[in-house]
C-alpha cells in the first residue's frame, strides 16, 4: 500500500469526471473527497462540517473545482471558499472558452487553472505543486508559533521592559486597520516592528511591500508609489504598477517618511484620504485596500514647525504612534541580540564559534551603540569571522566610541592642521565609520546627502566628473523602464 502523498476535494456535477478524478488519484496515493455540488462542499467545510474542524481542514492539500456548475460556478465559489478557507489551494478546470474566467478565478485567490479537455498528467502537476505550497504554508506557521515561545515578535527580539510594551502594543494594534508611524533612530529595528504588525494580523497572507523614501530620487518615488502609465516620461515603455497596487490587501510601509518632498506628501494625502490612487500619466483613479505603516528618525513635529512636513498628513499617519527606545536605553536588549547574531554569523560562516567570555560581554554592555541594532549585528558578524577561538573575547570586539572620539581630535590637532584639513580628515573618518552610507555620513555631519557629496568632489575623495548616487539611481532605473 502506498504512503498517502496528501488529501484533495474534487467539485465537479459531472459524475464521470468526478469518478475519473477520484480513480486516477487515489491510484496516485491520494485521499480524495469528491462533491456534485460548490454549495455541498462548502457546506462540508463550514464549521461543523465533516471536514470543517480545524485540524481536518488544515489537512487539506489542493481543491479541483469545475468553472461551469449549476446552482453556484466555479467563480463564485472559489470566492466563498477562500473567504472560508484561505488556505487551501484551489485549481479551477476550465473549457477553452472560459479561460478569461479561470484567469478571473486566480486573481480571486485560485492557485491555478487547467483546460479541458486536460490529461491526468497535467492535473497530478498542479496538484503536486499546491502540495508544496501547503507544506510551505504550515512550515512558516510552526515557525510563527516557535517565535512566539521566546523574547521575540516576528523578527524583533528583547526582553527590556521598553520591548515588551512595544511587543504588548503591536499585538493590539495588528488586528485594527488604522495607520502607524512608528519613530526611532537609524537601526533601531523599525521595519522589523512593521513586518511583526504586518505578520501577526489579517492581513498576514498578503504582500508585505517595503520602500525606503530616500534610496530613491524624488523625481522617482512618485512612479514607484502609484506607478506609472506607458509614454508618461522618457523611459517609460510600459504600463508600470505602483507600490500600492502591488501591495493590495496587505501593508505598505514608508520608511524615512520625514524625508518625502511636500509636494509628494500632498499627493500621498489624498491617497490616503480617499483610498484612491492615480497612476502618473493617467486620469483614472484604481481603489487600493492598504494598511500604511511609516517610520522615520526625524522629528516630524519639528519639521512641521519649519514647514518641511505636513500637519494633517502627521496626524493621518500617526494614529498610532509607536517609539522604539535606541539600544543604549535598553541594555537588557543586548546579550539576547547578542547571542541571536552569533548563531546566526556562526551557521552562515561555517565558524565553530559558541559564545562571549564575560568580558567581552561586559564589553558589549558599556558601547554606546549611536548605530544601535545595525550595529551591534555588524561588530558581531566581524568578531565571528576574525575570532581564533570558541568563544569571542574582548579584543575581539573593537574600542569604545568614546576611545574613537579621543583618538581622532587627539591624532588631528598633532599637527595644527587647517580647519580644511580637519574637515577632511573628519569626512573620511565618518565615511569608514559609516561603511560609506552617505545618508548616515551626511546626518553624522550635520548636512544634506549633495553637500556631502560637493565636499567629496572638492577634497578629492572622488572624481570630478563622477554622478551622483542618485543620478546613477535615475539612470538604472529609466534603462530597466521602471
Amino acid at each position: 500500500m502506498k504512503d498517502l502523498r496528501g488529501k484533495i476535494l474534487v467539485v465537479d456535477d459531472e459524475q464521470e469526471m468526478r469518478s475519473l478524478l477520484e480513480d486516477y488519484f487515489r491510484g496516485e496515493g491520494y485521499e480524495v473527497h469528491s462533491f456534485s455540488s460548490a454549495i455541498s462542499a462548502l457546506e462540508a467545510l463550514s464549521p461543523g462540517g465533516p471536514l470543517g474542524t480545524d485540524q481536518i481542514a488544515g489537512d487539506i492539500d489542493a481543491l479541483i473545482t469545475d468553472i461551469k456548475m449549476p446552482q453556484m460556478n466555479g467563480l463564485e465559489f472559489t470566492t466563498k471558499l477562500l473567504q472560508l478557507r484561505p488556505e487551501i489551494p484551489v485549481i479551477v478546470a476550465t473549457a477553452f472558452g472560459s479561460i478569461e474566467t479561470a484567469i478571473e478565478a486566480m486573481q480571486r485567490g485560485a492557485f491555478h487553472y487547467v483546460v479541458k479537455p486536460f490529461k491526468l498528467a497535467e492535473m497530478r502537476v498542479n496538484v503536486d505543486r499546491a502540495l508544496e505550497h501547503r507544506k510551505l504554508q504550515r512550515d512558516n506557521t510552526a515557525l510563527r508559533k516557535e517565535v512566539k515561545r521566546s523574547w521575540t515578535l516576528g523578527n524583533v527580539i528583547g526582553k527590556s521592559a521598553g520591548m515588551k510594551e512595544i511587543f504588548d502594543l503591536v499585538t493590539r494594534v495588528s488586528k485594527a486597520t488604522a495607520n502607524i508611524l512608528i519613530t526611532g533612530e537609524s537601526g533601531t529595528g523599525k521595519e522589523m516592528v512593521a513586518r511583526a504588525i504586518h505578520q501577526t494580523g489579517p492581513r498576514a497572507q498578503k504582500p508585505f511591500v517595503a520602500i525606503n523614501c530616500t534610496a530613491i530620487p524624488e523625481s522617482l518615488l512618485e512612479s514607484e508609489l502609484f506607478g506609472h502609465a506607458k509614454g508618461s516620461f522618457t523611459g517609460a515603455i510600459q504600463r508600470k504598477r505602483g507600490l500600492f497596487e502591488e501591495a493590495e490587501g496587505g501593508t505598505l510601509f514608508l520608511d524615512e517618511i520625514g524625508d518625502m518632498n511636500v509636494l509628494l506628501q500632498s499627493k500621498l494625502l489624498r491617497v490616503i484620504q480617499e483610498r484612491r490612487v492615480r497612476a502618473v500619466g493617467e486620469n483614472t483613479d484604481r481603489p487600493v485596500d492598504v494598511r500604511i505603516i511609516a517610520a522615520t528618525h526625524k522629528d516630524l513635529k519639528a519639521a512641521i514647525k519649519d514647514g518641511r512636513f505636513r500637519e494633517d498628513l502627521y496626524y493621518r499617519l500617526s494614529v498610532i504612534p509607536i517609539p522604539i527606545p535606541p539600544l543604549r536605553n535598553r541594555k537588557e536588549d543586548i546579550p539576547p541580540l547578542a547571542e541571536h547574531f552569533l548563531q546566526k554569523y556562526s551557521a552562515t560562516n561555517a565558524a565553530n564559534v559558541k559564545g562571549f567570555t564575560k568580558r567581552a560581554m561586559a564589553k558589549l554592555m558599556g558601547l554606546r551603540w549611536e548605530g544601535n541594532v545595525r550595529e551591534l549585528e555588524n561588530v558581531i558578524e566581524r568578531a565571528v569571522v576574525l575570532c581564533a577561538g570558541t568563544l569571542i573575547d574582548e579584543a575581539d570586539l573593537p574600542m569604545s566610541s568614546t576611545e574613537d572620539a579621543d583618538t581622532f581630535f587627539s591624532n588631528a590637532i598633532a599637527d595644527f592642521p587647517t580647519v580644511g584639513q580637519l574637515e577632511e580628515r573628519y569626512i573620511k573618518v565618518i565615511l569608514e565609520k559609516t561603511a560609506g552610507r552617505k545618508d548616515k555620513a551626511a546626518q553624522i555631519l550635520g548636512m544634506n546627502r549633495r553637500t556631502l557629496y560637493r565636499k567629496e568632489r572638492e577634497l578629492g575623495l572622488v572624481p570630478a566628473d563622477a554622478p551622483e548616487e542618485e543620478d546613477l539611481s535615475a539612470s538604472a532605473k529609466l534603462e530597466s523602464g521602471d
